[in-house]
């Protein structure tokens, strides 16, 4: 009886070890389709912040140095 219960035992660990490699990799991918849907939804805000930065940063010294 004791070679019945073995390889039962064996197969639920394998099984177990395969759920526990799913859950991992769910939890990856969803970790990583939360921060994919964080930066998309603020991409064009900094996107147009650093387009404002830029060009004040390229403005005033040319406005300051009497280019324009």
């Amino acid at each position: 009886m004791t070679d019945e219960k073995q390889p039962t035992t064996i197969r639920t660990a394998a099984i177990d070890d395969i759920m526990s490699e799913i859950t991992y990799k769910g939890q990856i991918l969803a970790r990583t389709n939360k921060l994919d849907s964080a930066i998309s939804a603020s991409g064009i805000m900094g996107f147009a912040v650093g387009l404002i930065v830029s060009v004040v940063l390229v403005m005033v010294p040319v406005l300051l140095m009497g280019g324009i």
